[in-house]
């Protein structure tokens, strides 16, 4: 009887430690490693009673028309300026170029972004940024516009996959300071890719 007892407790334990597994796999190799990093107290910017409940960043599903190839055009000659954040805190950015691409049978310019700071930190010497908002900010993603990390491409075309869109951590915890997107990078469409917005 008793063993049979903890035959059935394994299965049990079995599935449902399964099921949390699977709810923190996520679809793409890009969901997983967020999942992972949201889930590990060290990296995660998830409040302590957030952290507790989490199973899983809520993604919309991967949808391959949101992985286009942009055109780079480069402006060396930009100067940089102070991008406000939603604390007193002020990062200090340059526009690196601008990046012209279709997306749903549409045309589209989004600046990207480099930071000063950024430039001199070992494994970010070549990271570009950008951020951008889009029609499903407020409702099914976070209301302050999402990221997207990109490196500097060898030639002038790069890939933008909004698969890739992330929230700002201040989306998860208010103690973060997060740049605020620039009104000139808003698509005036619906970019159903990427993280949706974060249910406390």
């Amino acid at each position: 009887m008793m063993k049979n007892f903890f035959l059935i407790f394994l299965l049990v334990c079995t599935v449902a430690c399964a099921q949390d597994k699977q709810a923190l796999s996520g679809e793409t190799e890009w969901q997983k490693e967020m999942n992972a990093d949201f889930k590990d107290a060290s990296k995660s910017p998830l409040k302590k009673k957030d952290l507790k409940k989490f199973k899983g960043l809520d993604f919309f599903k991967f949808d391959s028309t949101f992985v286009v190839k942009a055109v780079l055009k480069r402006t060396p000659e930009t100067k940089w300026f102070k991008m406000k954040t939603t604390t007193s805190r002020e990062s200090e950015e340059r526009v690196f170029g601008i990046l012209t691409f279709e997306l749903k049978g549409q045309s589209f310019q989004l600046n990207v972004y480099q930071g000063k700071e950024l430039m001199t930190t070992e494994g970010y010497e070549d990271y570009l940024f950008l951020p951008f908002l889009d029609d499903t900010n407020g409702d099914t993603t976070y209301g302050g516009g999402r990221y997207i990390d990109l490196r500097i491409p060898e030639e002038n075309e790069i890939e933008i996959d909004f698969n890739k869109a992330y929230n700002p951590y201040c989306a998860y915890n208010e103690k973060y300071s997060c740049p605020i997107v620039p009104r000139e990078n808003y698509l005036p469409l619906k970019v159903e890719a990427g993280v949706k917005a974060f249910k406390k």
